[in-house]
């Protein structure tokens, strides 16, 4: 029995489309934090807390990089940049949790963002394969 495809593909394109998005933001931020000085201090309850952001700044710009590709490759319906975009995701996910004592409001909507891109990817994620035959 052929399983159809219904309009909620388009969640699928919007994932592709965020992922872009994300990837680009997630790749300036890593620039960013590379190229900046190489130490943040942050106030805690418990004191001063000094992080070295230009390490992380290389995890961001590689991650970015990836997002970009595997977005573009999400346009194309295949498995295994549904399967990578989806592993990356989280990756990124994972990443702005260590980051949000630095960019918390930037982290906060990164995060929202790819909760939504694992929802769209794992739930109506393989109709975008039936949409390309």
């Amino acid at each position: 029995m052929a399983q159809r495809v219904t309009a909620w593909v388009g969640w699928v394109w919007f994932a592709a489309f965020a992922i872009l998005v994300s990837g680009l933001f997630t790749l300036i931020a890593g620039a960013v934090a590379v190229f900046s000085p190489k130490t943040v201090v942050s106030w805690t309850p418990d004191g001063i807390a000094v992080v070295d952001v230009s390490t992380w700044g290389w995890v961001h710009l590689v991650l970015g990089a990836l997002l970009l590709l595997v977005g573009f490759a999400l346009f194309s319906g295949s498995g295994w940049a549904r399967v990578t975009a989806i592993v990356l995701v989280i990756l990124n996910l994972l990443a702005q949790f260590v980051s949000l004592p630095v960019t918390p409001w930037w982290s906060l909507v990164a995060i929202a963002l790819d909760l939504v891109i694992l929802w769209a990817l794992t739930v109506h994620g393989d109709e975008v394969a039936r949409a390309n035959r």
